[in-house]
């Protein structure tokens, strides 16, 4: 098939796309890897918020193995994210990263720290040692979410990376993150630990719909982002008020102890977090700038070629996802996942 396509983009003229909703496709692929990477990655970061709440040792042990054979592999999404904008939009890749630098940088240094640390923890088995390394895995897991968030932030409302919306949708993350990561470790545990994330899991999902409320208020109060009108018209309302229902039928599974749906339902809230991004960016991709998407599209040539080697590669990694978490689920038990 891939010959095929080849074939066809030979034949194209070279200002011609393979299709004309390419670049709006491919706009909808970069915030689709962000969105994976915020869902997947993100109930890591949970986990790692979490585990600051656990001095039993039993439950650090639980909580590092319940993420352990996956975290590695949802990092994948921020690397795709960062090959897919650069593919498609090499403009605003260079852009976002130049106006962030220190902060993509930080981005790194925490994730370096939430990767490095339980690896290092096994190595020795003295208290003193442990107990630092747990300290930079916590830290590495706050302030990851806490750093892209803002990153994020930045990005979608040209704020800075202090501006209150920045920082507002730190908090939106970091809330999101820890009920992705609560509901997680309810499908993995059971027991007093089960019931003890659930309830974390519970006010971080209050809580996240209201930073979500706080950050929505603020950016449609000051408009300084121009995103009053994007927020007034379709599909905002409908994406915003489906938040609020999700997030409510996820706290009645969690209390039922629905642990696979309530899981299912805080993926979901991060597709309409994702969503939502893309509401208020479109038809712009770098607010800042004013940089649109027609503007910053690659030439039709390399999009067609970048569409026809880099989409197959793409679903193979969602194919592998599937397959991985297959392998791997089921809660934590004696020596190991279940089944």
């Amino acid at each position: 098939m891939t010959e095929v396509a080849l074939a066809e983009v030979a034949f194209l003229p070279v200002d011609q796309y393979l299709h004309p909703l390419l670049p709006m496709i491919w706009f909808s692929v970069v915030l689709f890897c962000l969105t994976m990477y915020v869902a997947l990655d993100g109930f890591d970061f949970g986990i790692g918020i979490l585990y600051a709440t656990r001095t039993d040792e039993d439950d650090r042990e639980t909580l590092l193995s319940a993420f352990g054979p996956i975290w590695d592999a949802n990092e994948v999404w921020i690397v795709a994210f960062g090959t897919t904008l650069l593919a498609a939009f090499p403009p605003v890749y260079s852009r976002l990263l130049s106006d962030h630098y220190l902060l993509s940088l930080a981005i790194v240094i925490a994730l370096i720290f939430r990767g490095v640390a339980p690896e290092l923890r096994e190595h020795r088995d003295n208290d003193q040692w442990k107990r630092t390394c747990d300290r930079l895995f916590v830290a590495g897991s706050t302030l990851a979410p806490i750093l892209l968030g803002a990153l994020v932030g930045s990005w979608v409302f040209a704020s800075g990376m202090l501006g209150v919306p920045s920082l507002l949708t730190s908090l939106v993350v970091v809330c999101l993150s820890v009920t992705s990561g609560a509901a997680f470790l309810a499908m993995k545990t059971q027991g007093r630990l089960r019931v003890e994330v659930r309830r974390y899991g519970i006010a971080a999902t209050v809580a996240y719909l209201l930073a979500v409320a706080a950050l929505l208020s603020v950016v449609f109060t000051d408009d300084s982002a121009s995103v009053r009108d994007q927020l007034l018209a379709a599909p905002a309302p409908e994406i915003i008020g489906l938040t609020v229902v999700i997030s409510v039928v996820g706290v009645l599974l969690a209390r039922h102890d629905r642990a696979r749906l309530w899981f299912g339902s805080t993926l979901t809230l991060s597709g309409l977090l994702g969503s939502l991004v893309a509401v208020l960016l479109f038809p712009t991709i770098y607010p800042a700038g004013g940089y649109t998407i027609e503007e910053t599209i690659v030439s039709p040539l390399a999009l067609n070629l970048v569409t026809v080697l880099g989409l197959p590669v793409l679903v193979f990694v969602l194919w592998y996802f599937k397959f991985l978490y297959g392998v791997f689920q089921g809660p934590i038990e004696e020596g190991g996942y279940g089944h």
